[in-house]
């Protein structure tokens, strides 16, 4: 078949890998414009993008996927299918309709749980065991789409969003691979999602990292876990952020310590009060300062004992 592949960040590149490794043909690549970038904001091709040029492969880059310039160049192309990882645009109905073969998306969640933006995320966020990834043909919804092929991957207790797209990536363009093959094969007979069951996995802010110290320490754990590397977990030291980076629930009771507050520290670790146990912080950011362990820190530092850690800090904005 003649695939359209459209994926912007590092997570789709498996998948597009993963095409130009079968029999079909990948004609073409769509992927976000370039964007501006760390301090010097220059403007930086997306990993897809990268990839794309290595191979020799065209691409497109619409800034507005109903552009009548861009719509011409991809009917050109004359898709059998197009295939979808982490695109990161809604796709409008003229596409959905172009290839004969539909549109396939890969999803980072077990659908029809965690449809959104950021399915890798809030699943770790919510605890969850089990993750996985969905194949599944594209709709005008929300992943909505009925259901193609699964796998399921567990979620160990040291797992952050980073290392599970890391591991979900190349699960991901594996089960492309395969939906592709029993597609043309006549094998798969797509299932509709269960709208009851669906929950949602919505876009992640910056403001969305603040740890509210008033929650159970397992819940601010599986936040700081699910908030890794991006959009970051931090809280207040005086005026001073600190962000979060490595974290754990302990089994050792607060004594009523206000939450937030440093009651005890260990060779290894801050251990900081919460609305039930104390929370041991092992690697964080202090303030125009690198990431480092608490080891690390308190070899340079006083001990923090007393210090309230809040949110936001007093006068200060939480953005």
């Amino acid at each position: 078949m003649r695939i359209v592949f459209m994926g912007t960040p590092d997570f789709a590149v498996p998948s597009l890998e993963a095409l130009l490794q079968s029999d079909d043909t990948v004609v073409g690549v769509v992927t976000q414009p370039d964007r501006p970038k760390g301090r010097g904001q220059t403007l930086t091709p997306s990993p897809i993008k990268v990839s794309a040029q290595q191979h020799g492969i065209p691409i497109l880059q619409p800034e507005k996927m109903k552009d009548p310039v861009f719509l011409d160049a991809l009917r050109a192309w004359q898709p059998d299918l197009i295939a979808v990882t982490a695109f990161g645009r809604i796709l409008p109905k003229v596409i959905l309709e172009l290839p004969p073969r539909g549109c396939v998306n890969v999803h980072g969640s077990l659908l029809p749980k965690y449809r959104g933006a950021a399915p890798i995320q809030w699943a770790i966020i919510n605890g969850e065991r089990e993750t996985g990834i969905t194949t599944m043909l594209m709709d005008e919804g929300m992943d909505t789409g009925a259901m193609l092929l699964q796998e399921r991957v567990p979620i160990t207790p040291e797992e952050t969003a980073g290392s599970l797209a890391d591991t979900l990536a190349p699960v991901g363009g594996a089960l492309l691979a395969e939906t592709i093959r029993q597609l043309k094969a006549g094998l798969l007979v797509p299932q509709p999602q269960d709208h009851a069951k669906a929950t949602m996995a919505p876009i992640l802010k910056k403001e969305d990292g603040l740890i509210d110290w008033r929650l159970p320490a397992t819940v601010i754990a599986n936040r700081v876990r699910g908030l890794s590397p991006w959009p970051g977990a931090y809280t207040y030291a005086g005026q001073d952020r600190w962000l979060l980076w490595r974290t754990s629930a302990t089994d050792l009771s607060s004594n009523h310590a206000p939450p937030g507050t440093i009651v005890a520290v260990r060779t290894n670790a801050l251990l900081a009060a919460t609305g039930d146990r104390l929370l041991a912080i092992t690697e964080f950011q202090p303030a125009n300062s690198r990431r480092m362990t608490a080891m690390q820190f308190l070899a340079g530092h006083a001990p923090p004992v007393g210090t309230r850690l809040s949110s936001p800090a007093p006068g200060a904005s939480p953005a």
